[in-house]
């Protein structure tokens, strides 16, 4: 894959040895966060990675190249210029013949970490079905991403603006297993507490990489999704973020927003309705997925599943 993936030094030399290795998408730098909250938190989490003994492998393309790995030029790129594109799995190929450059979704993320063989990423939250999806078909691909490729996902659950319960059917029926790290409760986003029971419950990373091993011995060839709520101090009252969500979600509708443009419309708008209690929400989940997501891997370098 020499032709298609720029490994960093540092990312090189650990699949090398074998050294545990975190994957990070990159949109939260040119699409999710606000400037300078975007870069500052890339790199509060990439830091977060190290501090759990892992090393971080923030994934973007840049200027028609699948980078794995990023310096501090190309997070500057990603956080400032506004040309940038958001790319998911189906966009990699046309992006790179036209040498563009974007941040890579969680499909995306998850199909070039699959190729560069780090078995674990840790993003924010995944996406799923949107609500109203029944006339829209608005669902996302991280989905098929997650039923077709082998890499673990930790996440904060699914994004709160999705319609939870179909998300669960679809990662159902695509044969993902949802294990919920230390809660009975499937968490969504910005709370912990969704009312819909955990299929699956692991309490430690060391029980959690030991599945993940298990998983892809008995060659099931799907990802797993590994849901971690958000720490109880910067979670968001449900009633609250609900009632924001649903004005949101009408406001989008009698713009005539819809595809990729959805999730940062109202991401943005739930933001500003929070008093920014949602962008703080946003910015500890993904550390804390960052940090469980490195603890994880080391524990996957003991097995080495590779």
């Amino acid at each position: 894959m020499s032709d298609l993936l720029q490994i960093s030094d540092e990312v090189a030399a650990a699949l090398r040895e074998r050294r545990p290795l975190v994957a990070l998408e990159s949109t939260i730098v040119s699409h999710g966060l606000p400037w300078p909250q975007n870069i500052e938190t890339a790199r509060a989490v990439e830091q977060a990675v190290r501090d759990n003994g892992a090393l971080p492998a923030t994934i973007a393309i840049i200027d028609g190249r699948c980078r794995i790995g990023l310096d501090d030029a190309a997070f500057e790129r990603l956080a400032r210029d506004k040309s940038v594109g958001k790319a998911s799995g189906r966009d990699l190929a046309a992006l790179l013949v036209r040498g563009g450059s974007a941040g890579t979704t969680v499909s995306a993320t998850m199909r070039l970490a699959a190729l560069a063989g780090i078995p674990i990423f840790a993003t924010g939250g995944i996406g799923g079905v949107h609500r109203g999806a029944e006339q829209s078909f608005d669902i996302s691909a991280d989905l098929i991403e997650l039923g077709t490729t082998p890499v673990a996902v930790v996440s904060a659950g699914a994004k709160s603006i999705l319609d939870i319960p179909k998300t669960l059917e679809v990662l159902e029926t695509q044969r993902v297993p949802v294990i919920t790290y230390q809660s009975d409760e499937f968490p969504t986003f910005y709370t912990r507490d969704s009312g819909i029971r955990a299929e699956q419950r692991l309490d430690t990373p060391a029980e959690i990489a030991a599945a993940v091993a298990l998983h892809r011995r008995l060659g099931s060839g799907t990802g797993m999704l590994i849901a971690n709520p958000i720490p109880a101090e910067d979670s968001l009252a449900p009633a609250l973020i609900d009632g924001i969500i649903a004005g949101a979600i009408r406001e989008a509708e009698t713009q005539g927003i819809a595809g990729k443009a959805v999730t940062p419309f109202l991401l943005e708008r739930i933001n500003a309705a929070s008093g920014g209690r949602s962008l703080k929400a946003n910015t500890a989940l993904v550390r804390n997925n960052a940090a469980l997501a490195a603890r994880i891997a080391v524990e996957l370098a003991r097995i080495d599943i590779r």
